[in-house]
């Protein structure tokens, strides 16, 4: 139905349905419904004069913050103007021969590796298997490859790999000189996470990418970081970047929003909360099979008859269809985890279209 190949384009539905932007609810896309955190309001209408002069080229309180926060040398880290930003930046300044991607998985990987002419072979997932990889993908991880995206938690199925074969893939693919990129873009919505961070030191051939923009609830001002523990990698990819890539906002928001532990502990108490009530709604409906995702979205297949997101549409809410996914098609789609008046009316329109009631009351 859009042209976009994300969630999020709540102007191109608007004028799908004739309504404007606001009236819509928008669950296409994964974002904090707390909003942006007051701290940070603060900060940016306190500090509006920044806009008056030239970021930082190096971004030194930026850097640093990040590196306090994760207990790394500031040397490791590099931010960038979003995520995506630093994965094209990445693979570029990497130029793999010959990669291997996971589907469903995140589009742009994709894209940035057809870039830089790179060959790309998929490893798909299975809904049989719980869409989650085994140890099948260690036997595809071949010195042919040289290079591995992985997505913890996956988008769209917001599910972890086992940790124990996460582990294996790092050591694999450094026995058989593959770059190891693992995007953890959601993994702060996980709060027993620690991801790959901990593997870093002596794993130079892995790289972690984050973001900061879901879970602060700040994508126009787009902000993510990469680590890396070989220090003279990262600064040679800093070396190759554009000067000022990341605007005087965004940089404050990196300074301010990892300290706001009231924020952070608020964002957690409502997942806890809201995602097992949207999961419960969902798997209660009559041609829905919803995954366990433990990111703030969930992945679910719809086999009814009706076009979904179309019908949601018409009831002003915007679900994202994965059905331009790799390895999926029109019965697959993610849901944000909103507010519970925002669930709730979610649930409500699909019990309407698909003529069911929640199970159990």
């Amino acid at each position: 139905m859009f042209t976009s190949q994300h969630g999020g384009n709540i102007r191109e539905a608007a004028a799908l349905t004739g309504l404007n932007a606001e009236q819509l609810i928008d669950f296409s896309a994964n974002i904090n419904p707390l909003g942006m955190p007051d701290t940070l309001r603060r900060a940016i209408i306190g500090n509006l004069d920044a806009a008056e002069r030239y970021p930082d080229p190096d971004y030194l309180a930026l850097h640093q913050a990040l590196a306090n926060h994760h207990g790394l040398p500031q040397t490791w880290m590099m931010a960038g103007n979003g995520e995506t930003e630093l994965i094209f930046q990445l693979l570029s300044h990497l130029a793999p021969r010959h990669a291997l991607l996971l589907t469903p998985g995140f589009a742009e990987y994709r894209r940035a590796l057809a870039r830089t002419g790179c060959r790309i072979t998929d490893f798909p997932l299975a809904e049989s298997d719980g869409w989650q990889p085994d140890r099948r993908l260690l036997a595809a991880l071949t010195p042919e490859l040289d290079c591995l995206i992985l997505c913890t938690p996956n988008n769209p199925t917001g599910l972890m790999p086992d940790r124990q074969l996460l582990e294996a893939i790092i050591t694999r693919c450094g026995e058989c000189g593959i770059t190891l990129v693992v995007d953890e873009a959601f993994i702060d919505f996980l709060p027993d996470a620690t991801g790959c961070i901990p593997w870093l030191a002596g794993h130079p051939h892995l790289w972690v990418l984050r973001s900061l923009t879901k879970f602060y609830a700040i994508p126009g001002l787009r902000l993510g970081y990469l680590i890396n523990s070989d220090a003279q990698q990262v600064a040679a990819l800093r070396s190759q970047r554009e000067p000022w890539t990341i605007n005087a906002f965004a940089a404050l928001a990196g300074e301010i929003i990892l300290d706001d532990r009231p924020y952070q502990q608020a964002t957690r108490q409502w997942l806890a909360r809201e995602r097992p009530i949207l999961f419960d709604g969902l798997a209660a409906l009559p041609d829905v099979t919803v995954w366990p995702g433990q990111a703030n979205y969930l992945f679910f297949r719809y086999d009814g008859d009706e076009d979904l997101q179309r019908r949601l549409l018409e009831q002003q809410i915007l679900i994202r269809s994965c059905a331009n996914y790799p390895g999926l098609e029109r019965r697959y789609f993610r849901v944000a985890v909103k507010s519970h008046a925002d669930n709730a009316a979610l649930i409500a329109a699909l019990t309407h279209i698909t003529g069911g009631t929640n199970r159990g009351g």
